[in-house]
């Protein structure tokens, strides 16, 4: 549904200004630790996988197991953070999945490195949709595209950041008689606990505290907010278990997860395997780092232009469905095009379209479901596409990639999930069938 744009007022403005200067800096930064701790295993791999004795099919499994884990506790986790507060459970989050991965350092084989994957995923589980459900506590509808799309940009940022940093770190092989694959998870593991600490002060729950607006903001942030909240049916506004439970019930959510799946396992393969791929071109390890940056890059710009375009234009089915599209083609032309220059632009149009995905999918999603089911519905298709994407995917890739040796055939897996998600955002988006579908949940008990 396209929603015409008006002028914002000076006092909406002042507002979101410092809303948005307050809250996004820092979930931004939290982001991105978050990432760069799921995904730098696969710049450690780059020495890890032979001092650890594993194949390339067991290194993908155990990779994948964060995603199992993480499956299992994203919903808990979010409806955790509606009964705890957001600043309380967040700080929890990222305390725990700090130390653990700090602890990723001191694996000693194959089953130990199962062991910290899975215990990672858990720890983690519920940062992203609990960030994405405290956002709608904050951002009115028509900021939520280009914002999202703003936070998501970590995800691609830590990559360009990490990739670069991982080739530094693994040069400290020696360094106090430990290899530079646990350098890497020391030095990047430790400072989100500090900035788990930092959240207790920086967070605030709900608008209506926040004492660092002035009083005429606060008003007018807060009205417009429960303009929108009584402007949906108030079948929606069932939360907990019980939205929960509708939910697994409605097609139109496991359509949802399935279409945000394409875009889960781009980023997830690619930010493991990505590396050990560009090194098969004979790169040393900096060369490595340096060239597996350049995509994420490239994918941090655009993936804010196309939110702020899907923002301004109020269109949100095609900007989903087109960046499921470009995933699809950038897989499909490594069966194409075999050269190193020719590789980074097919993956950078890849990375693209699975970080550009983000903000108009999610603007669009959080639209549909109520303020009730958000916390389970949010949590649900990310856990969902987790699973697929990140679990299964991971794991397939690593199993194909280790039978034929060939890298085109081990993606095109995600190319099919990734069209036929296209395929399903534009057919249930038609007519809002989808939203009104969402908005009846309640009503299917």
């Amino acid at each position: 549904m396209v929603i015409a744009a008006t002028a914002p007022s000076a006092l909406e403005r002042s507002t979101m200004r410092r809303v948005s200067w307050r809250i996004m800096p820092f979930v931004m930064i939290c982001y991105l630790f978050a990432i760069l701790d799921r995904s730098n295993v696969g710049m450690a791999s780059l020495q890890m996988v032979q001092d650890l004795g594993m194949s390339k099919a067991a290194f993908g499994f155990g990779a994948s197991l964060f995603f199992f884990s993480y499956f299992l506790m994203e919903v808990p986790s979010n409806l955790a953070m509606q009964r705890f507060g957001a600043r309380r459970w967040i700080a929890r989050i990222m305390i725990t999945w700090g130390i653990i991965s700090t602890s990723m350092a001191f694996v000693q084989g194959q089953n130990s490195f199962y062991a910290m994957r899975f215990i990672l995923g858990a720890a983690e589980a519920g940062f992203f949709p609990g960030v994405l459900l405290y956002l709608t506590y904050w951002l009115p509808a028509n900021y939520r595209g280009r914002l999202i799309a703003l936070f998501a940009i970590s995800i691609p940022a830590a990559t360009f950041i990490g990739s670069p940093l991982g080739g530094l770190l693994l040069g400290l092989d020696g360094l106090l008689g430990l290899r530079g694959w646990q350098w890497l998870f020391i030095v990047e593991g430790l400072p989100t606990v500090l900035l788990g600490l930092i959240c207790l002060s920086v967070l605030t729950d709900r608008p209506e505290q926040a004492r660092w607006l002035r009083d005429e903001e606060r008003a007018w942030l807060c009205a417009e907010l429960q303009r929108e909240t009584a402007s949906r049916p108030a079948t929606v506004q069932q939360s907990g278990w019980g939205s929960f439970v509708r939910l697994l019930r409605n097609p139109h959510v496991w359509a949802m997860a399935l279409a945000c799946s394409g875009a889960s396992a781009a980023g997830s393969v690619l930010s493991v395997w990505q590396p050990q791929f560009l090194k098969s071109f004979g790169l040393t390890n900096l060369e490595t780092g340096l060239i597996n940056s350049i995509p994420y890059g490239i994918a941090c710009v655009l993936m804010v232009l196309w939110g702020r375009h899907s923002d301004r234009s109020g269109e949100r089915r095609w900007h989903t469905a087109v960046t499921l599209l470009l995933i699809a083609l950038g897989f499909l032309g490594v069966f194409v095009i075999h050269s190193l220059m020719g590789t980074v632009i097919l993956l950078s149009l890849v990375l693209v379209g699975a970080y550009a995905f983000k903000g108009p999918f999610w603007a669009l999603t959080s639209g549909w479901l109520g303020t009730g089911s958000a916390a389970a519905g949010l949590a649900m298709i990310g856990a969902i596409s987790n699973l697929i994407g990140g679990g299964l995917m991971v794991n397939i890739y690593g199993s194909l990639l280790e039978a034929t040796g060939n890298y085109g055939l081990a993606l095109l897996p995600i190319a099919v999930v990734t069209v036929t998600g296209a395929g399903l955002v534009l057919f249930i988006s038609r007519s809002r069938s989808a939203e009104t579908a969402l908005l009846a949940v309640a009503k299917e008990a």
